[in-house]
């Protein structure tokens, strides 16, 4: 459902070769996680406990068991099979998380998208053949979709209205599995350290090293005709999680036309929208998650609407204009740095 824009961190211009390095004022772990990599930044306290790869990795374990559709025996990949299920704790939050987004937007945000995401082909099962061109079967399908058919029963078990149900949290699994790390580090003492997974990141405190807040660039979508980065922003006990429809898409052969990743749940189309990608700051990754999909679908008017009415969200948009000039918007709270 989401593809997440790299965000290039300023301070990491060379990976380190190894997989744990402590200099004489931080820690750096890197690794692989969700199908793509993390890399994490932690500045020790004199009372901060050890912390370690394993404990790391075995975090990401745990959400991914939970959570990952490409894994055919996580708890999700049975419920989206028909099992009757009580999902864990993970699971739990990330689902009241979703309905809270979903509610909000009007169901323009719903991971019961996930059917039409495999029969797009941007899912782990094989895309439909022609569903460019029949509107049929986008119609079959599309009666399946719907985050109001899920339900938790008095007893725990999560309920579906229809089996074909499917259920797909990748537009905010990331975000979540950010926010469990970062949980972990501060459950063991730590207040200055960095989360990135895939992009998306978690900066609590500050880059102690820099002294100054955490800071990050934003992917240029025009790199053809501009820098890499078309903006740097500074974050400090925030997370940022951007979407964008620039990465991850294909070309039908016999039209020539695009088909990006972000699919409308009311239309069961992928969207044609003039923005191009949405980064959005929030006090934790899963939500910035969620949203910044949620904008790809909503598109820049309706997403700027949005934001005047939720101001505990901020937001960098970047979008095309009517001559199809590339245009940034952000709000007040977003603090550029030249």
């Amino acid at each position: 459902m989401k593809q997440s824009v790299f965000i290039y961190f300023l301070f990491y211009l060379i990976l380190l070769s190894c997989n744990r390095q402590k200099t004489t004022s931080s820690y750096f772990f890197q690794g692989d996680a969700l199908g793509t990599t993390y890399h994490i930044t932690i500045f020790p306290l004199q009372n901060s406990k050890p912390v370690s790869k394993k404990d790391i990795d075995s975090v990401i374990e745990v959400v991914n068991n939970s959570l990952s559709t490409y894994r055919p025996n996580s708890l999700i990949s049975r419920i989206n099979k028909g099992e009757l299920i009580k999902p864990d704790y993970h699971f739990i939050r990330v689902y009241h998380a979703a309905q809270k987004i979903y509610r909000e937007t009007g169901g323009l945000y719903d991971p019961t998208i996930g059917i039409l995401v495999n029969a797009w082909g941007f899912g782990p099962n094989e895309k439909i053949k022609n569903i460019e061109r029949d509107s049929t079967i986008v119609d079959s399908l599309k009666r399946y979709v719907g985050y109001d058919y899920l339900s938790i029963d008095k007893n725990g078990f999560l309920r579906k209205r229809y089996p074909q149900v499917y259920i797909d949290y990748n537009s905010i699994a990331k975000g979540y599995a950010i926010d469990c790390v970062g949980n972990m580090l501060a459950g063991k003492g730590y207040r200055n350290y960095l989360v990135e997974i895939g992009g998306e990141v978690l900066a609590k405190g500050k880059n102690i090293a820099k002294n100054r807040a955490w800071l990050v660039a934003i992917d240029n979508p025009d790199r053809q005709h501009g820098n890499k980065f078309i903006s740097k922003i500074a974050l400090s006990d925030q997370a940022i999680a951007t979407s964008g429809n620039y990465r991850k898409y294909y070309v039908d052969k016999k039209t020539g036309r695009k088909y990006v990743h972000t699919l409308n749940p009311e239309t069961g189309y992928p969207v044609q929208r003039h923005i191009l990608s949405a980064s959005v700051i929030a006090k934790n990754c899963t939500m910035a998650d969620g949203y910044a999909t949620a904008f790809m679908v909503m598109g820049f008017d309706a997403s700027k609407r949005f934001l005047r009415a939720h101001p505990e969200l901020d937001a960098f948009l970047v979008f095309s204009d009517a001559q199809g000039h590339i245009k940034t918007f952000k709000t007040k709270g977003v603090k550029l740095v030249r």
